[in-house]
């Protein structure tokens, strides 16, 4: 077993012992069918970004006047779900995808859904997951649809908040993709779609409390290739109102959630600080992020950081279907992956441009 499988399903079975609050169940859970925390082959960022070039403060969501994020959601609604693994998972992987189109066109998000709907036993569900359990996933199956495909609803099929029991979660072509023609009473119908949008995941790896200069390698990630999920214990933010956390009492917390970072900065006081988004919509905290200390490993937040890059991704409307999904062209299956792509420029391909882009505090897309 290598190190970073076994610090993750330490940590998370340490959660699962501890758990005493009525209120709260940990989120964070690794589920016997994820054995592949890591798999990986191109250099990693911190090999070839040395710790004093990388800038003071970085935030994707303001670089040069641009936000590379994609939008901010809340978890908890329709219903409560403990989705947090794959909101935090997928938002950065979504980010990146945005950051390698030089945030061009619209926002690509991921579906959540789906992932709930069959992924069940790798990634996660409604009672938890795993941001590297979903990364898997996602790779094994070959793709990701979109969420225009498979919208949120906030269920699996081990939930019965809510309307979950009334709704169909199985992980059936109809869950994949699927549209809705017109109202029944008026003669329509719900088809599933066989050819679709989606992106794929190439690589996924992790770093934790085993890395040496994990801070270092955190933001030389973060810089190259954008946002990444990273574990955290919550129960600290459930009345967060703002600022910068720095209570020495939250350091090497047992992690219970999953949330994205995408960025760090240096307060008044000097002091350097991650920038984190949370999963609770943007009426929590700040505008739905926060803030907490570097090289602390507060709430537990660098004890299992986890990044992927995306393999391929469709920026076209390559073979389009009809308004209630019919009249699809061209070949279905996905596996391959989509017929209209953008393929991924890893930054390890073009390390000169990463070096330009330190220098001139810029960052520039491959």
């Amino acid at each position: 077993m290598k190190f970073s499988t076994l610090i993750i399903s330490l940590l998370a079975a340490s959660m699962a012992a501890d758990e005493g609050d009525a209120r709260r169940i940990s989120e964070f859970v690794m589920l016997e069918g994820h054995t592949v925390t890591d798999n990986y082959f191109s250099p990693l960022p911190h090999e070839y970004i040395a710790e004093e070039d990388l800038p003071k403060e970085w935030d994707w969501r303001n670089v040069s006047g641009h936000s590379f994020l994609t939008h901010s959601l809340n978890q908890h609604i329709p219903q409560y779900c403990g989705s947090c693994w794959a909101h935090g998972s997928l938002s950065a992987l979504a980010d990146r995808i945005k950051i390698a189109r030089n945030a061009v066109g619209d926002d690509i998000n991921l579906s959540i859904q789906w992932v709930l709907n069959c992924g069940g036993g790798v990634a996660g569900s409604c009672w938890g997951g795993s941001h590297t359990g979903l990364y898997e996933f996602v790779k094994a199956q070959g793709f990701i649809p979109y969420d225009t495909c498979m919208p949120y609803l906030a269920c699996s099929d081990d939930s019965d908040e809510g309307f979950c029991s009334a709704v169909d979660t199985s992980c059936s072509k109809h869950n994949v993709c699927r549209t809705c023609s017109t109202f029944a009473s008026k003669g329509g119908t719900c088809s599933e779609i066989d050819i679709f949008p989606n992106a794929t995941v190439a690589e996924y790896g992790t770093y934790n409390l085993l890395s040496w200069n994990r801070v270092h390698k955190i933001k030389a990630e973060i810089y190259a290739r954008g946002p990444v999920a990273a574990v955290i214990n919550a129960d600290p933010l459930l009345e967060y109102k703002g600022g910068v956390i720095k209570d020495g009492g939250l350091l090497d917390m047992i992690p219970d959630h999953i949330v994205s970072i995408v960025g760090w900065g240096v307060d008044e006081s000097s002091d350097e600080y991650w920038i984190v988004r949370n999963s609770w919509g943007q009426y929590w905290g700040e505008m739905g992020f926060l803030r907490l200390l570097t090289g602390r490993n507060l709430l537990g937040i660098e004890s299992s950081v986890a990044w992927a890059t995306p393999g391929q991704f469709t920026v076209a409307n390559n073979y389009p279907c009809g308004e209630g999904g019919g009249g699809c062209g061209g070949d279905a299956d996905q596996t391959n992956g989509p017929h209209t792509t953008q393929f991924y420029k890893d930054p390890s391909l073009d390390i000169e441009a990463v070096q330009r882009s330190l220098k001139e505090g810029r960052h520039v897309s491959l």
